[in-house]
């Protein structure tokens, strides 16, 4: 009887053990984001990844640079998806065959923001007009920080200095390379004007004394884009890659994107438009 007792637990065990073995482990399911430093500086990866996380249970691993560089980790193949605002770029991206297709996710506007002492007069002069404030800037030769590193404020401030007929150049002239938080940090510490998104100095308005001095302008909209990398170009993860896409640009997504910045900011630091 002992010895039969000692069989059946015996048995019993190894069926227990076998199916622990034979239990497939939890999936780890998870996406590189190449990203601007904006999403993040704003707070707006913070808000809506875990988000993300919870709906589709895929871990969003973020590589936050500038535009330019963003995309250059993506021609690479070492990241899934790009979520970037400089979209002359993201449509040749696309073109060269590194990515997919590209939808529209959410604008905000870029804005000059300077010390109140505002040497050059920008309030006064320029304060809906880009062009002039970029000239007035030369012609006083205020510092002007530039974020210097190919990103897309950095492509707009080009662009914006070659509409105004400037090559800007000289002592006043300084360029970071850095990402748009360190930038503004700079100009506060210097007292120098800079370029920035609307959503990265709003969230960091507490902390600095930099006003905004020219706003509002066609020339100032900033368009973000996201894009899935080529998987027949470089091995992603192209599953998680696509639901990252779809589910950034859904109704429920873009619903939280409308919202968030509105308690604390009081506006949407970004306004969805996927289409």
């Amino acid at each position: 009887m002992l010895k039969k007792s000692i069989l059946i637990i015996a048995v019993a065990l190894s069926a227990l053990i076998g199916g622990c073995k034979g239990a497939p482990a939890e999936e780890v399911r998870d996406i590189i984001l190449a990203t601007t430093t904006s999403t993040e500086d704003s707070g707006l990866l913070d808000y809506l990844l875990p988000e993300f996380k919870k709906d589709t249970k895929i871990t969003v691993k973020v590589v936050s640079k500038g535009t330019g560089e963003a995309m250059e980790i993506a021609k690479r193949g070492d990241a899934d998806c790009i979520l970037v605002h400089a979209k002359e770029k993201e449509v040749e991206f696309v073109k060269e065959g590194h990515g997919v297709k590209r939808f529209d996710v959410m604008y905000n506007d870029f804005i000059l923001v300077g010390p109140k002492s505002d040497e050059a007069k920008i309030k006064e002069k320029a304060k809906n007009n880009p062009e002039l404030a970029f000239k007035l800037i030369s012609e006083s030769k205020a510092a002007f920080i530039s974020r210097g590193d190919e990103s897309g404020t950095h492509t707009k401030e080009k662009n914006l200095w070659k509409t105004s007929e400037i090559k800007p150049s000289g002592e006043w002239y300084i360029s970071a390379g850095k990402g748009m938080g360190a930038v503004l940090q700079m100009a506060d510490e210097k007292g120098a004007y800079t370029l920035t998104d609307r959503a990265t100095y709003l969230s960091m308005k507490d902390k600095l004394s930099l006003e905004i001095v020219c706003e509002k302008n066609d020339k100032l909209y900033n368009q973000y884009g996201v894009i899935k990398v080529n998987p027949e170009k470089h091995k992603i993860n192209d599953k998680e890659a696509q639901q990252f896409v779809d589910w950034i640009i859904s109704d429920k997504v873009q619903k939280l994107i409308r919202d968030f910045g509105k308690e604390k900011y009081g506006e949407s630091l970004f306004i969805p438009n996927a289409k």
